[in-house]
């Protein structure tokens, strides 16, 4: 049977990064279906919209808008309703405009995507493509094209466990240029890099990324994609329990009164 493929964003049904991503899909299959919000849902992280009614607006043959949803809304849509009996085998997130490295996962709509879809039973897989906002915020899609579908099939290769996602990311360099692919732990920063950003408006102000923290650790993601030019693979784990952790205080912690 072939691979039945679902894709998702964060940036919306239109986004150009959704039709790099489907292009990837289609050298992996010809069984790909599309279920994105209907705009902008960056920074969503894995929200759901409970509580108040969703839409799906049919835009072509197997492509769907999710009115005011999140891609994880539209992972649940497309997994257990569009789809019908037979839900996608691999769910590809992406691909975004900009990386999504470090602790910025966290709140990352389109790892949120790939992560939903894991917990639905599919391979999830987030992808993104690097800015380097050095230079602008124009955006070259020539690795994400060219690398894509190899990622995932290196991945799909590696036969993923239930409980694991993947989140990828493509260099900024010429495709010739780019040194090979990476399996690397994420950066996690020293603290969190989100900040209160001053408005021009008075009174008003935005939460951005003024700048990265550091140190940086010349192995993890971020240095790997920006220094070694390598397209990044992080395995992400869906049990979220620190067993180290929970091994070290088990017995240890009781409800002392006083």
């Amino acid at each position: 049977m072939a691979l039945r493929i679902l894709i998702t964003n964060d940036d919306g049904v239109d986004a150009p990064g959704i039709e790099v991503m489907t292009a990837i899909a289609r050298e992996l299959s010809d069984d790909v279906w599309i279920v994105a919000p209907d705009g902008n849902q960056s920074g969503a992280g894995h929200r759901f919209t409970l509580g108040r009614e969703l839409s799906i607006d049919e835009r072509g043959p197997r492509r769907f808008a999710v009115v005011g949803g999140s891609p994880a809304d539209c992972v649940v849509a497309g997994m257990t309703h569009l789809l019908g009996d037979h839900p996608a085998d691999l769910v590809l997130s992406g691909v975004n405009a900009g990386q999504n490295l470090g602790d910025i996962i966290n709140c990352s709509g389109t790892a949120g995507g790939a992560r939903e879809g894991a917990l639905q039973g599919a391979v999830g897989i987030a992808m993104s493509q690097a800015i380097n906002y050095e230079q602008g915020h124009a955006i070259d899609w020539s690795n994400a094209r060219r690398y894509g579908a190899a990622a995932a099939r290196a991945i799909l290769a590696a036969s993923p466990p239930r409980d694991i996602y993947y989140n990828v990311n493509f260099p900024t360099c010429a495709p010739g240029a780019v040194s090979g692919l990476a399996v690397v732990r994420h950066q996690r920063f020293s603290r969190s890099p989100f900040r209160y950003y001053a408005s021009d408006n008075p009174g008003k102000f935005f939460v951005a990324i003024p700048e990265t923290p550091m140190p940086l650790d010349p192995a993890a993601d971020f240095e790997q994609l920006r220094q070694g030019h390598a397209v990044t693979v992080t395995p992400l784990g869906l049990q979220q329990t620190d067993t180290a952790e929970l091994l070290r205080i088990a017995g240890t912690l009781t409800l002392a009164q006083g």
